[in-house]
């Protein structure tokens, strides 16, 4: 494998100059963006609906299409999953990375065409290691194999036309021969449906790898490494995989887990954690510089043109969005994207903020609404509304205030999540309660029902009851009273849940 590596290495110097050059030149990067997904979209109905032949300018393009939430495009993207063509997109549409966070049905369906995947994806997979090498030019990364915890396809929800999946499996299904080569385990297990006996045959064919990388998030990252410490008796991963060099991680917030990381399961300075901001819609940025933990470059010329609507006016159907060269530091945006896969405008849900420009390095500060995802998991407030309002249909209950949040995972214990309920009509049974709310969220959202699958990364929530009044006393100590101020449901942090059961901890009443 060393000539493999020194090969590999030499090719992914090459990229840098080009990332050089677009660091320098965002927006004569992002313009000509700009000009290809228009000349391509004039010969889709989308683009005839929305006269992109008379398009000259982005903001001429702003003013005829609105930004669009998922429920806004799901008819075109309906009607694609079906076979049609040249609907959003001129080239054929096989594949469909799925995802929840919708309202309106329990997972999305987003368009993933040749072009995004050879121009976004792979293009995004290749640069991240050429950071990586520029970084750690010693690195013999490319002697030892990589694992790709991804996720499963399946067949087309909706025809007999194409497939549908997690991005990540999408992505390794396609790709190129060199590519498989260099990752574990065989697609044939890296793809399978079940995920317990997914991981059990995961731990077993990689823990007798020469493993040097991870890619993956750090929920399920950690569920296999612990499995793998069962099945060897190691104490540590690095027994198992002396060779090991680099975490590849994104999807959640990784300073959460990076002590849990860092000392119990990869104990040593030496390893690399590089963050990556991928999601179903495209591949965004990626960790350039190493000294810059949580900080990401923006990848201008993956054929995505960016928006930034200050977060005001996130929710606005014609925002004033601004271009690359408009952003400013340390101001939250949400972003809105444009792709060669046939996303028009399309608002991410994601807010950013920038934190360098020239190159444009940024973090993402949070989501437009309030949401859990510290798992994976995306719970968004719909969700909740849906299971509380189930529960409290149950059991006869009424809820006057709650608010949720993450129990983080630890050395040998599972995540969950973590409720603060007030009632103003108590439950005739708590525990039925409790589980009719878990049961439903499991319904109506696909990815915290795979977290949850038999206690693997999630165990069933937590439920504190809290005596009445306890949330108006707490908003009052806030400063945060009248009706302009509201409870925040769900938090991606523990501040509002811990906040409320330090000052409420003499009242509370335990229902776990």
């Amino acid at each position: 494998m060393t000539l493999l590596n020194t090969t590999l290495k030499w090719l992914l110097k090459r990229r840098l100059p080009r990332l050089e050059y677009m660091m320098k030149h965002p927006e004569e990067i992002q313009q000509g963006v700009f000009r290809q997904l228009i000349e391509k979209g004039k010969r889709t109905e989308f683009g005839r609906q929305h006269q992109f032949s008379d398009i000259r300018t982005i903001r001429g393009f702003q003013e005829r299409v609105p930004v669009s939430a998922y429920e806004d495009l799901f008819p075109y993207i309906e009607r694609v999953m079906k076979g049609e063509r040249n609907v959003l997109w001129p080239t054929p549409i096989h594949w469909f990375s799925k995802s929840s966070g919708t309202t309106n049905a329990r997972s999305k369906f987003i368009p993933v065409s040749q072009e995004s995947l050879d121009e976004c994806h792979f293009r995004g997979g290749k640069d991240l290691m050429a950071f990586y090498i520029a970084n750690r030019p010693e690195s013999k990364v490319f002697e030892g194999k990589g694992v790709s915890i991804g996720g499963s396809l399946h067949d087309n929800p909706y025809s007999s036309h194409g497939f549908a999946g997690d991005v990540s499996a999408v992505i390794m299904k396609n790709l190129p021969t060199w590519g498989q080569y260099i990752r574990t385990p065989p697609l044939e297990v890296a793809l399978m449906g079940e995920w317990e006996a997914k991981i059990e045959r995961m731990a077993e064919i990689t823990s007798k790898e020469n493993v040097t990388s991870i890619l993956g998030v750090p929920t399920w990252t950690l569920v296999l490494l612990e499995r793998i410490l069962q099945l060897t008796g190691k104490r540590n991963i690095l027994e198992v995989w002396p060779n090991f060099e680099v975490f590849i991680h994104g999807a959640v917030a990784f300073q959460p887990y990076r002590d849990l990381f860092s000392h119990d399961v990869f104990p040593s300075k030496d390893i690399t954690y590089l963050e990556t901001y991928n999601a179903s819609e495209g591949f965004f940025a990626v960790q350039d510089d190493l000294s810059r933990i949580g900080e990401m470059m923006l990848m201008l010329d993956y054929g995505i043109f960016y928006e930034f609507v200050p977060v005001e006016q996130a929710e606005d159907p014609y925002p004033r969005a601004l271009t690359i060269d408009e952003v400013e530091i340390d101001k939250n945006y949400a972003l809105v994207i444009s792709t060669n896969g046939g996303l028009w405008r399309y608002r991410v849900g994601d807010t950013v903020r920038f934190t360098s420009l020239y190159p444009h390095r940024l973090k993402v500060s949070g989501r437009t609404k309030h949401f859990i995802n510290a798992f994976g998991e995306e719970v968004i407030v719909e969700n909740a509304e849906t299971a509380i309002t189930r529960a409290c249909e149950a059991t006869g209950a009424a809820v006057s205030d709650y608010t949720a949040g993450p129990v983080y995972m630890g050395s040998g214990t599972h995540g969950r999540h973590e409720w603060v309920i007030e009632f103003s009509h108590d439950p005739d049974d708590q525990e039925r309660f409790n589980q009719i709310l878990d049961e439903t969220l499991r319904q109506v959202n696909s990815d915290y029902d795979a977290k949850r699958y038999n206690d693997m990364v999630l165990k069933e929530p937590i439920v504190h009851v809290v005596p009445r009044g306890t949330f108006y006393a707490w908003m009052g100590n806030r400063g945060k009273l009248g009706g302009q101020h509201k409870v925040p449901r769900l938090s991606n942090s523990r501040e509002y849940l811990d906040d409320i059961l330090n000052r409420a901890a003499d009242r509370l009443d335990y229902a776990d």
